[in-house]
């Protein structure tokens, strides 16, 4: 993308802002990051680091998303970027960007239009800059970074480095558990149609057809035999699109393994990283 319609795109983004239809009425500040801050001709997408509030209905609504496998924040990005491509966003995790990413406040609550519009106006253009690499990727990432927010690529790779663990690249098949009472688990929890069942049954199954045997396996936060249900020392955790990435270190000190589903989706291909322990003493602390 070059950079001139990269700036159209920011200046739509303010109209939006300043008209502040729900739920961008939540919205108190807007950052910009990566390659269009640092003044590059050609940014690529426009990295967007977005802080904002709750209240019951927006959190209403994103539970229902989580429950059905939607993207829980889908109705925010619709109103930041409306039908337009070439933005990534990042919400309410400003403190979790990689270092060096020095994101610049592009629009806050309160600000007047000509006052955003000088900020951007002061992101200039420098022909020195060029395009980022991809931050924090490895080849498990590769064409699945999009749907992997970058705090947790930032992460994993981090964790990968200090040789805390190992990651393992899984493409799933989309297939049912040969076990009835799986099958019958995940039925009781999701529609048939859920892009979750899917996710969660392709998952199941890897467990079957590869012989992998812990003691106990919990899906999306629940175990899927609840007389099997050993919390950590082997235990395999099944999460479907980040559920509850943040318990991962305690998961994994505790001696259990993580199977990440990356996107949960009704008919695309299903791809999975396999988390394991590689060093426990090597993960940072609790």
């Amino acid at each position: 993308m070059k950079r001139e319609r990269a700036t159209q795109l920011l200046h739509e983004m303010l109209d939006r802002l300043e008209e502040g239809a729900r739920p961008l009425d939540l919205v108190d500040e807007v950052y910009i990051f990566g390659s269009y801050a640092r003044g590059a001709l050609q940014p690529g997408d426009i990295d967007v680091a977005v802080v904002h509030h709750t209240d019951t209905e927006f959190t209403e609504d994103v539970v229902s998303a989580i429950i059905y496998g939607r993207d829980p924040m889908a109705s925010m990005k619709r109103a930041l970027k409306g039908n337009r491509r070439g933005f990534q966003f990042q919400f309410n995790q400003n403190d979790r960007l990689p270092e060096g990413s020095e994101p610049q406040l592009l629009w806050k609550r309160g600000d007047t239009r000509a006052t955003a519009q000088e900020r951007l106006q002061a992101m200039k253009a420098d022909p020195d800059a060029g395009r980022a690499l991809r931050d924090a990727m490895i080849e498990q990432f590769d064409g699945l970074d999009r749907w992997i927010p970058l705090p947790i690529r930032v992460q994993l790779v981090e964790l990968l480095e200090t040789g805390g663990i190992e990651i393992s690249r899984i493409a799933l098949t989309d297939a049912n558990p040969t076990s009835p009472a799986a099958v019958a688990a995940l039925g009781r929890r999701w529609k048939p149609d859920s892009p979750l069942r899917r996710a969660g049954a392709a998952a199941v199954r890897y467990t079957e057809d590869t012989g992998v045997s812990p003691p106990s396996v919990w899906v999306q936060g629940q175990p899927l035999d609840h007389r099997r249900d050993q919390y950590g020392a082997g235990a395999l955790w099944i999460n479907l699109g980040w559920y509850h990435f943040d318990q991962l270190i305690y998961r994994l000190r505790e001696g259990a393994q993580s199977l990440e589903v990356v996107r949960p989706t009704r008919t695309q291909p299903l791809h999975a990283l396999h988390i394991t322990v590689r060093d426990a003493t090597a993960l940072p602390p609790m």
